[in-house]
């Protein structure tokens, strides 16, 4: 079965935001995770994934059905976190970065397990390899539940690039496209950036998108007019 006929019986989650949110094998569990809410397993849940997986949009559509508010490393002072009884779900996006103070961020694991608050944390890594200092704060991240969303699928590489091309209406024949998912390094942002490659070598030369075109474009070698 072809990249294209694949990507076909790819189910398609409608956001909030009206972008298409494309669920397959790799991030299914992360969106039956969301989906769960309010019924978690825990008050505290942990969302990995590498850079452009679909964390923060997962994590927006979280906030709309939630109400949650988004934290950073500024607004989670203590300030904020003593008065946590009185806010809504919270979301910590790049958990992992080493932006946050340890202190502040154990105080409010604490604090929304004891008020039964919902927090959602994002990260690309497992707690295990986050830069922490604080052994009482690694011990209470490792304990709580984490849904990880995996490398895409072939499947998704082929039905994001459609969509790419699709919101730039660009036409690519099912073949070419198969070939195009099969020649990229196997990440969302990969196949983004082959796409808009690929729509600059057509924009440059004024030609349609072919295999030959797709080849020209990725080495870089589109010949000028």
């Amino acid at each position: 079965m072809t990249v294209a006929q694949l990507t076909l019986d790819l189910p398609h989650r409608t956001a909030l935001d009206a972008e298409d949110f494309l669920v397959s094998d790799c991030n299914r569990a992360a969106v039956k995770l969301i989906d769960a809410w309010p019924e978690w397993s825990d008050q505290v849940q942990l969302l990995i994934g590498p850079a452009a997986s679909g964390k923060t949009h997962l994590a927006r559509v979280w906030q709309a059905r939630s109400g949650a508010e988004a934290l950073g490393p500024d607004a989670l002072g203590m300030g904020a976190v003593d008065d946590v009884r009185a806010r809504t779900p919270i979301v910590i996006e790049d958990a992992d970065r080493g932006a946050y103070d340890e202190k502040v961020l154990f105080h409010l694991l604490n604090l929304a397990r004891e008020s039964r608050l919902f927090v959602l944390l994002t990260a690309q890594s497992a707690p295990s390899r986050w830069p922490i200092s604080l052994p009482d704060l690694l011990s209470r991240l490792n304990a709580v539940p984490a849904v990880e969303i995996g490398p895409p699928d072939e499947a998704l590489i082929g039905a994001v690039m459609l969509k790419h091309f699709a919101d730039r209406q660009l036409d690519i024949e099912p073949k070419v496209l198969t070939y195009l998912a099969l020649h990229v390094d196997r990440s969302l942002a990969a196949a983004a950036a082959a796409v808009a490659a690929v729509d600059r070598a057509a924009l440059a030369t004024g030609r349609k998108i072919s295999r030959q075109l797709v080849i020209e474009a990725l080495a870089g070698t589109v010949p000028a007019d």
